[in-house]
């Protein structure tokens, strides 16, 4: 039997993750983030991405009555892109607009000045958190999917202030 090349972290490397329609798909996809990240020695994107991506999953299912599914991948060396398709078309800001647009201290002022609020604060987050981000619309049954593809970027040392108006 042929051993298996030895997994370094410039092999690169891909996860999917297909979620149901259930409350507990972002806890389900935290767990398996985690798992990942420290497979593969990425320790340091643990907390920005599982906080992004559970809020991004999370609104998969507010948003949506069908199924949801995450990707993760190694797009370089330690940087880290995730994805969440869903079946709704709408794509939300700032998913929308280039980052280049957003500025992240006005980001952090209105997360700041809206510490009240239950719901509404996790594309703060996004804003907050991620490097990069985008998003675009499936056209109907596009290799029999519809809906739409968010994804985010994380690099190492990204900092992420999110974590006080997440809790």
């Amino acid at each position: 039997m042929p051993t298996p090349a030895p997994e370094t972290p410039e092999t690169p490397w891909s996860y999917s993750l297909r979620l149901p329609h259930d409350p507990r798909a972002a806890g389900i996809a935290r767990t398996t983030l985690r798992a990942v990240l420290a497979r593969y020695g990425l320790g340091e994107l643990t907390d920005p991405a599982t906080l992004v991506a559970s809020e991004m999953v999370t609104n998969a299912y507010r948003h949506t009555t069908g199924p949801a599914e995450m990707r993760i991948r190694a797009v370089e060396e330690g940087r880290l892109r995730i994805s969440v398709w869903d079946t709704n078309p709408d794509i939300p800001p700032p998913f929308g607009k280039p980052p280049a647009l957003f500025d992240r201290s006005s980001a952090l002022a209105e997360a700041a000045a809206n510490t009240e609020a239950t719901y509404g604060r996790g594309l703060l987050i996004v804003r907050i958190c991620a490097d990069n981000w985008g998003g675009y619309a499936l056209a109907d049954e596009l290799f029999g999917r519809s809906g739409k593809l968010l994804w985010f970027e994380l690099a190492p040392q990204q900092p992420c202030d999110a974590f006080e108006i997440a809790a």
